[in-house]
């Protein structure tokens, strides 16, 4: 991995006008600046503004300790230090080929003695153009080990914004933003609950991050919180005081009454303040995975984006089933699946993985990945049981060699997947073996999933012994040069930079909850995918599910807006998620399917607003093809796309992938029209999107 960097002195960053403070930082192009202080009583604060304009007021940091009481107060500054940061780093796969790390730091060192010892504690902040990030550091001192029962950051907003929000909720981030001014946050509380297998809302002030806000002044500022490089600690909600417009840090609790023990010397996560006064910025920042440590992995030439298709969907719609018999509440360890008769219909059998690999190695794709295809599926769901899969035996009906041998004779691989019903001991206690057996057969990625509550119980999917053992899956993973698609995990915080291996997540609503408003797409990438890629399963082309299940329902969105997605949502691991028999319906649209790649080199966001719509044009790595995607949300619209990301002097020939004029996510949702014109760095195309559609451009230099 190619990096270049330097530290550069500090004059003119920081200023101090006293021992205590104030000190001020500034990013690089000094338009953003930040200022800490310990005030009257010994209270440390910092507040922010951008372009001269104030975007956090007066916060306090601390915390509330179960020996120390409140550690927020009563505080001196013993030191402070400045340092200015600048390299490029070359990421695994990612939306560029590089990426510039530039930013200011300030390091605070501070001591607060109480009646039985002296507490140090640190905090460092660094101020990138794009935002600034804070945390804190417990360095080595005589107090080996802290309980920590609350995190105290405070974040204290200018104004009534609008913002996009998902409740806090310690297992579940499946939820459909909601729009609203931050005071109508617990007035809309209860509306923007949904049913889920583990859910725990816990305070109707309280919503998720990655949360994204817009000013209502005359010319706007978009802001966004987040956390980043989430590692051996709960993962932070954010819960809101409309009396004082202040969000304060609320952490997962750990199941035994403290949010977190840690041991010195300890770094939290980042607090990330992301800003600008352009959506397109929030949507372009790397300042997450900039957060995060470098690669630790040696070797990552094994580690590769990938497209894939599955034997999933056909559960989801209703037409198959993961399990096998009818059987359930039995004992895995003496159930003998050779004796039970199978009911029919399950789904991930020979002779039908067999079908979907002759279709996926024909179009093109990477890989397979077959749900089902292992005992346990008939006692699994909400059981919270401890034993219910061993991830190694498969059914009766799925001979894993011989599938394995035949897609590999096809030049595609089977993805492997872990369902472990939210029993973390269970996966712990057979996760070497499930490994390797991957190995044993030539699978090199796995789909894990926590559906469920967390066992053992009263503990939670965001807590942190979860938050160890979703990385400790990822290292171990890594040992066996297995790469890691966490489903129900936590929200990811840009660790895939430290870990390429961790190639996506779910950690939110996607295509399976069929229901949602086709704006939800248009926030997405503004919140969810700022840690790190989904895998939001796209690409589907029959919206009718009551074909398959009469209790199913119409999916809102267009066929052109599904093929937008591979463009606007980005992941380095992209399914077609449909049925093969629906792409073979309509081949010259599954044909972009087929082209988008997974990698790209150079990404730009065209426009966009949250909530509304996306414009992004990305080129795919070691080439000069562009490929350009939109989506709306149920308000049709037209948009203006300028070419001038191409090569001046080239000639392209572009394929448009577009709704049809009639074409509507509700009443005619799979109307659309392909077409094709030779374009240049100079032409500018006006395209229409329909109501939950959006668009698709392919284009390739004429040779």
């Amino acid at each position: 991995m190619k990096k270049h960097f330097a530290w550069l002195t500090a004059a003119g960053i920081l200023t101090a006008c006293s021992q205590g403070g104030p000190l001020q930082v500034s990013s690089p192009d000094g338009k953003l600046l930040v200022n800490f202080n310990i005030e009257e009583g010994g209270a440390p604060a910092y507040s922010a503004s951008f372009d001269g304009e104030e975007i956090v007021a007066t916060s306090y940091l601390g915390f509330q300790m179960e020996k120390f009481g409140a550690l927020t107060s009563g505080f001196k500054m013993t030191a402070h230090h400045e340092s200015e940061h600048n390299e490029t780093w070359a990421p695994v796969w990612g939306e560029q080929d590089s990426v510039v790390n530039h930013y200011r730091q300030l390091v605070v060192e501070m001591k607060k003695k109480t009646d039985s010892v002296d507490v140090l504690l640190n905090v460092e902040f660094r101020v990138f153009d794009e935002g600034f990030a804070f945390r804190y550091v417990f360095p080595e001192q005589k107090t080996k080990q802290f309980v920590i029962d609350q995190e105290l950051s405070r974040f204290a907003m200018t104004g009534d914004h609008t913002a996009w929000w998902i409740p806090g909720d310690y297992d579940t981030q499946e939820y459909e933003y909601t729009r609203s001014q931050l005071s109508e946050i617990a007035a809309r509380h209860t509306a923007a609950l949904v049913g889920n297998v583990s859910a725990s809302a816990f305070d109707q002030w309280a919503v998720q991050t990655s949360l994204m806000m817009k000013t209502g002044d005359e010319k706007p500022l978009y802001l966004n919180i987040h956390e980043a490089a989430l590692i051996d600690y709960p993962a932070m909600h954010l819960l809101y005081n409309d009396s004082s417009c202040t969000f304060t840090s609320a952490l997962t609790p750990d199941g035994n009454g403290h949010m977190a023990v840690i041991d010195t010397p300890f770094s939290t996560p980042w607090r990330v303040v992301m800003v600008s006064d352009k959506a397109t910025d929030i949507l372009s920042t790397q300042i997450i995975y900039n957060l995060n440590e470098s690669c630790v992995l040696d070797d990552t030439s094994w580690i590769h984006p990938t497209k894939y298709m599955g034997v999933w969907w056909e559960m989801i719609t209703g037409k198959s089933d993961w399990s096998y018999t009818n059987a359930h509440d039995f004992d895995l360890a003496t159930f003998d699946y050779s004796k039970a008769r199978p009911h029919g219909r399950h789904g991930a059998t020979t002779d039908n993985v067999k079908r979907y690999i002759d279709f996926a190695a024909a179009n093109g794709f990477d890989q397979l990945l077959v749900e089902g295809w292992n005992v346990g599926w008939e006692d699994w769901l909400g059981r919270e049981k401890d034993y219910v899969f061993d991830f190694v035996t498969p059914y009766p009906d799925f001979d894993i060699k011989a599938l394995n041998d035949y897609a590999h004779s096809k030049g595609i691989k089977l993805m492997m997947h872990h369902e472990t019903s939210g029993s973390i001991p269970n996966y712990e206690r057979h996760m070497e073996a499930a490994y390797s057996l991957m190995n044993e057969y030539g699978y090199d990625a796995v789909k894990s999933g926590y559906v469920g509550n967390i066992l053992p119980k009263g503990s939670y999917h965001y807590g942190q012994p979860q938050i160890r053992h979703y990385l400790d899956a990822i290292r171990r993973a890594a040992d066996h040069k297995i790469m890691v698609n966490a489903h129900e995990a936590v929200r990811p915080t840009g660790l895939a930079r430290t870990y390429p291996n961790l190639v996506g997540n779910e950690s939110a609503m996607g295509t399976e909850y069929r229901n949602m408003t086709p704006g939800h797409v248009t926030i997405l990438p503004f919140t969810r995918l700022k840690g790190g890629p989904m895998d939001f399963t796209p690409g589907i082309f029959e919206m009718d599910l009551g074909k398959f299940s009469p209790d199913k329902t119409h999916k809102r969105a267009t066929v052109a807006g599904q093929l937008a997605l591979y463009v606007t949502m980005y992941s380095p691991l992209q399914m077609a998620a449909d049925l093969p028999e629906h792409y073979a319906e309509k081949m010259d649209a599954f044909q972009f399917i087929k082209d988008v790649p997974v990698d790209w080199s150079k990404s730009h966001y065209l426009d966009a607003e949250p909530g509304e719509f996306i414009v992004a044009a990305r080129r795919a790595k070691g080439g000069d093809d562009w490929y350009v995607g939109g989506v709306t949300n149920d308000e049709a619209r037209d948009v203006t796309v300028s070419m001038s990301f191409l090569k001046p002097g080239v000639t392209y020939q572009a394929t448009f992938y577009t709704d049809a004029p009639d074409a509507d996510c509700d009443s005619n949702s799979g109307a659309y029209e392909i077409s094709k014109e030779t374009v240049t760095s100079r032409t500018v195309s006006t395209i229409h999107m329909a109501r939950g559609g959006g668009f698709a451009i392919s284009i390739v230099p004429v040779k």
